[in-house]
């Protein structure tokens, strides 16, 4: 009945941490993005002109055939034949509240050759879309062969113009200083799209690189210090996925104290059994009672950290937890049993059951392996314990 009470307990505590949580996300990362940004999805600028065409019209007025010409505004789009992209990444993590938030700065470098297919010069006018409207974009440039060209924001996007002699070809670059949130991306295009002579080369400044769904692993990447050179290179490619970069996280502290929470049951399960075994091998009287006090020990752990994680890192929290949690058993049982008992039988199993078991949840992608193997080792050592023991006879000494 105990254990069940207090896994109920566990249950609620691991719901509301989560609830707390997501609230909180929902709350913070809006403010996150209004004062630092969003993800990127960076896009290739476009070029054009227009020229004015002869359009033909015939219809039918009063029985008779009519035939009516008419000058109208075309927009011609010059092909984009090479790129040249630069992007470096400065990773620096924000925590609010139970969340940490992977943050970046990016300075962005971009050189897109277009082609002047007609054989006259023409007025072109370059457009550059923006990767998201929420950021600051410092040292914007925009340069046409080198010179500068004077820039018109246009909200979303900005434009510039820019003579192109006809059948030449013209560089436009474009560069500037950003920050965002989690992701950067690159598309190429809406749909399945040519790219010609293209080349992306990106460094980073942590080492942990990460690579968001549906987009293309560098074609060569180089370690650097402190971080990677990644390099994507086509010289023909057609395609409908994306580049990008996933910031790397770091440990949540709120989702952490909620999975921990919710296996908490799981160590004071292994924990009441061993003090079973013992305590019956030794013929040790515990009372219910004084199971319900190492319960409520247990539980401690678990609460103080949820609350703590909010104040100071999730380590330092985990830390002053355990601490709390097997001074309050070690010094109980003391005075119930004696000291070598409660500094060595039950200490080192709650050091075991409950500190070590819940540090298994820092160790990404080993938990589960880290907890199955205490626990065979746990049956092991019991199963050794007890091979010689007749446990009708000792449940016959223990009832009398």
């Amino acid at each position: 009945f105990i254990f069940f009470c207090t896994s109920v307990a566990w249950m609620i505590l691991g719901a509301t941490i989560f609830a707390r949580t997501d609230s909180a996300d929902t709350r913070l990362r809006y403010r996150v993005n209004a004062n630092w940004g969003t993800a990127h999805l960076q896009s290739p600028p476009s070029a054009s002109y227009w020229r004015l065409v002869t359009v033909r019209s015939e219809s039918t007025e009063n029985g008779k055939k009519v035939v009516k010409t008419s000058r109208q505004r075309r927009t011609v789009d010059l092909p984009l034949e090479a790129s040249r992209l630069t992007a470096s990444f400065d990773l620096a993590h924000r925590q609010k509240g139970l969340l940490w938030y992977s943050t970046y700065k990016v300075d962005f470098d971009g050189a897109y050759t277009f082609r002047n297919t007609s054989e006259q010069a023409q007025t072109v006018t370059f457009n550059f879309g923006f990767p998201t409207t929420q950021a600051i974009y410092d040292d914007l440039t925009f340069e046409v062969d080198g010179q500068p060209v004077e820039l018109v924001n246009q909200g979303e996007t900005a434009t510039g113009q820019a003579r192109v002699g006809g059948g030449q070809s013209a560089v436009f670059r474009v560069s500037f200083r950003s920050q965002g949130l989690g992701s950067w991306r690159y598309k190429f295009g809406n749909d399945i799209t040519q790219v010609r002579d293209f080349k992306l080369t990106m460094t980073t400044n942590f080492q942990d690189i990460n690579f968001p769904e549906d987009t293309l692993s560098p074609t060569g990447k180089q370690e650097i210090a402190g971080g990677w050179e990644l390099t994507w290179s086509y010289n023909n490619l057609l395609s409908g996925y994306q580049l990008g970069m996933a910031m790397p996280e770091k440990l949540q502290p709120g989702p952490l104290a909620g999975r921990i929470s919710f296996f908490a049951p799981v160590s004071l399960f292994f924990f009441f059994f061993l003090m079973f075994i013992i305590t019956t091998l030794r013929e040790i009287d515990l009372h219910p009672m004084n199971y319900f006090f190492l319960a409520a020990a247990f539980f401690s752990f678990h609460l103080l950290m949820a609350y703590l994680v909010d104040h100071i890192s999730i380590h330092a929290a985990f830390v002053i937890s355990s601490v709390v949690a097997i001074f309050l058993v070690v010094s109980y049982l003391r005075l119930v049993v004696g000291g070598r008992f409660a500094l060595v039988e039950a200490g080192l199993a709650q050091l075991v059951y409950l500190v070590l078991f819940s540090y298994a949840f820092f160790l990404e992608g080993f938990t589960g392996l880290t907890i199955t193997i205490a626990s065979i080792v746990t049956l092991f050592i019991v199963m050794q314990m007890t091979g010689r023991v007749k446990w009708s006879e000792k449940f016959q000494s223990g009832a009398r």
